[in-house]
């Protein structure tokens, strides 16, 4: 077998893989990009903890090399020669209840960890050394270089996490997959709200194409910094439109909306509309089929490049509470923020 020393420099990427239900449905709340960070870890020779929370999939440089040895795309320590584990505490970027986690090896294959355990805590500030931590994963059996998928049946809401590996290696991504807890209980029931907002429980619940971009920041902090940034589809070469379905975090009457095309100028939309509805009960897929035939709240207004467009006289008011809305692009094209305002409803 030949080698090819034009490959000493290539970067591979992780394989594509089919992803759990729970990963689909609900946003990373240990994302570097929703603030997630590294309280404290006990080692990071090899590789700094930081890397393992990055939103880009984990890659390989073949030939890349620091001065403690071979760069890796994640969490690395040394190897243990005294006994002990390392571990990581990971403060979320929002507080949430956590539906599944995805240990993530990949590209780590002769340096990986064997073992892992998961703990979780619910703290206003940084955990302590009186902080009480809940193990949400018992210890489970890790592989090199694959995904690890693991569901957690609980229903607390959780601040923090901490990571043990047994005894070392390497962990690529940890994402930690779940439902954002607005806290609504304790908010004014007539302020105006922006109740799409990822940091206030709104979540994707389904869209037709993402060939270009990821739904889910359509609904994230402050504007987009870059056209990967938001939302896009692909160019579409059939008749019909394209959309994607939003559950807000919290019914409320709808009062303001903005559609911003930050950075999109030559694939913006012709046009966008807005349809709504207050839905009681109903699975992802089914509210899918039952959006086709919501009414509308905002007709269909044409759309600029690069631009934050706000409606309000244009919104029609007699539908009441909704807790859904439906964003229509005719026919195709990237949006980079939808945010929907409104005051609480019961």
């Amino acid at each position: 077998m030949s080698f090819d020393s034009n490959l000493s420099s290539a970067v591979r990427h992780a394989a594509p893989v089919e992803l759990p239900d729970f990963a689909q449905r609900h946003v990373n709340l240990a994302d570097a990009d929703l603030g997630a960070r590294i309280l404290f870890c006990t080692d990071e020779w090899f590789a700094p903890a930081e890397r393992m929370l990055c939103s880009a999939a984990p890659v390989f440089i073949v030939d890349k090399f620091d001065d403690n040895g071979k760069w890796m795309d994640g969490w690395e320590t040394r190897r243990r020669r005294n006994g002990g584990h390392d571990y990581a505490v990971i403060q979320l970027g929002l507080p949430g209840e956590i539906k599944g986690v995805d240990i993530d090896t990949s590209h780590f294959t002769g340096n990986f960890p064997p073992a892992a355990v998961l703990e979780a805590c619910s703290e206003a500030g940084s955990p302590s050394p009186d902080t009480e931590w809940t193990e949400i994963l018992p210890a489970v059996s890790l592989g090199g270089s694959a995904h690890h998928f693991f569901t957690i049946n609980d229903s607390r809401v959780w601040t923090h996490l901490r990571l043990h590996i047994y005894p070392d290696g390497g962990v690529a991504r940890l994402r930690v997959y779940g439902q954002i807890d607005g806290y609504w209980q304790d908010k004014d029931r007539d302020a105006l709200y922006e109740v799409s907002a990822l940091q206030q429980g709104g979540r994707i619940v389904a869209y037709n194409d993402a060939h270009f971009g990821v739904p889910f920041r359509l609904i994230m902090p402050g504007r987009g910094i870059n056209m990967g940034d938001g939302w896009e589809t692909r160019r579409r070469r059939e008749p019909g439109n394209d959309w994607c379905i939003v559950q807000l975090g919290h019914a409320a009457i709808v009062e303001r909306i903005e559609v911003d095309t930050a950075h999109f100028k030559g694939n913006y939309p012709d046009s966008i509309s807005i349809q709504a509805a207050l839905v009681h009960q109903g699975t992802d897929q089914s509210i899918v089929t039952q959006a086709m035939f919501w009414e509308t709240l905002l007709p269909e207004q044409k759309t600029t490049m690069d631009t934050q467009h706000y409606y309000d006289t244009e919104l029609i008011r007699q539908l009441g509470p909704i807790n859904h809305v439906r964003l229509n692009i005719f026919p195709d094209g990237g949006v980079s923020r939808l945010r929907i305002w409104g005051r609480l409803a019961d």
